[in-house]
């Protein structure tokens, strides 16, 4: 049997059905490189981010105001906190995600064909987007939950291992999974905004430079998808925002009080009010996702080219005419 790595590296076949089982492996790897390089370099903005979300009372100083006030109180090393379930998470996390979009992506099309695929290409993204964002969450969400822990009390756990102990032996699996309704409420909108505002970015390049994306090289593909992504993540990070601000608040101990999800989820909102909801630690927000999903769409084609294979894009046949 080959190596994983030999069979990744293996090449897309250039004739017959393209879209296959390794095609999808390798958008699955591609998707998992690319979301924990991503979010694992921006582990120190998340770490004050989150702390401007929990306590904007004694984080009132904006982003480097955050940065300097955590790193004189505990150190620089404070800002790696949570990494270890950040890298691990969003790899699992971006392997389904970026991997079930690609597949949902590809069988929708391949169905409805080319030209209906390319009409309906919006409806596309969202449904491909939505259907693998939840089956990524339900991945992602347990060591979330860690990570939110650990930020907001860095005396809490002593790494990925030992929070998870900890975590299952006072709160049980519901303790995992109590900041799940928030986070698809956070994640979905976010993923889908993401996935269509990207490709409708990158569509609109490619027509104005009267090209499509095979008759491009490697570097101006790569710089349409960074530029993309950028407004791409901007845009969903807006989206995004208030559900953002409440799972952080949610998976912190004690937020919301006793009672259901849903009561407490009430609770933290009312507390908080409307506005805060959604500007609180927001600019950080856009900075951080803007550069993430940027440098994602970035990593994601590099690597699918470096693995061989030929990212799909919608395609329409009237143009051809």
């Amino acid at each position: 049997m080959a190596p994983a790595g030999q069979v990744l590296l293996a090449p897309s076949p250039s004739e017959g059905k393209v879209y296959d089982f390794m095609y999808y492996l390798k958008g699955a790897a591609a998707g998992g490189i690319c979301c924990s390089l991503t979010h694992g370099a921006l582990t120190p903005v998340d770490v004050v981010k989150t702390r401007v979300q929990l306590d904007p009372v004694k984080y009132n100083r904006g982003l480097i105001g955050g940065f300097q006030q955590v790193i004189a109180e505990e150190g620089a090393m404070a800002l790696t906190t949570g990494l270890g379930a950040t890298v691990l998470g969003y790899f699992i996390q971006g392997w389904f995600k970026f991997g079930g979009v690609e597949f949902f992506k590809i069988q929708s099309a391949q169905y409805l064909g080319e030209q209906k695929a390319w009409d309906n290409k919006t409806a596309i993204y969202i449904g491909a987007a939505a259907g693998a964002e939840f089956i990524a969450d339900l991945f992602l969400c347990p060591l979330e939950a860690v990570r939110i822990r650990a930020v907001s009390d860095p005396e809490w756990a002593d790494g990925l291992a030992d929070g998870f102990v900890k975590m299952a032996k006072t709160e049980g699996i519901g303790g995992f999974y109590a900041g799940l309704l928030p986070i698809l409420a956070k994640q979905i909108p976010y993923t889908c905004a993401k996935f269509v505002v990207q490709g409708t970015v990158a569509d609109g390049i490619y027509g104005s430079m009267g090209k499509s994306p095979k008759e491009v090289d490697g570097t101006t593909s790569v710089g349409i998808s960074l530029l993309s992504g950028v407004i791409a993540g901007v845009a969903s990070a807006i989206i995004s925002h208030p559900a953002d601000t409440l799972l952080s608040k949610v998976n912190k101990k004690g937020a919301g009080g006793e009672g259901t999800m849903m009561v407490r989820l009430g609770r933290i909102a009312n507390e908080i009010g409307f506005w805060k909801l959604c500007t609180v630690g927001l600019a950080p927000r856009c900075v951080m996702i803007g550069t993430l999903t940027a440098g994602q769409f970035g990593i994601f084609d590099t690597v699918m080219s470096a693995l061989g294979a030929s990212k799909f894009h919608f395609h329409n046949p009237s143009a051809d005419h």
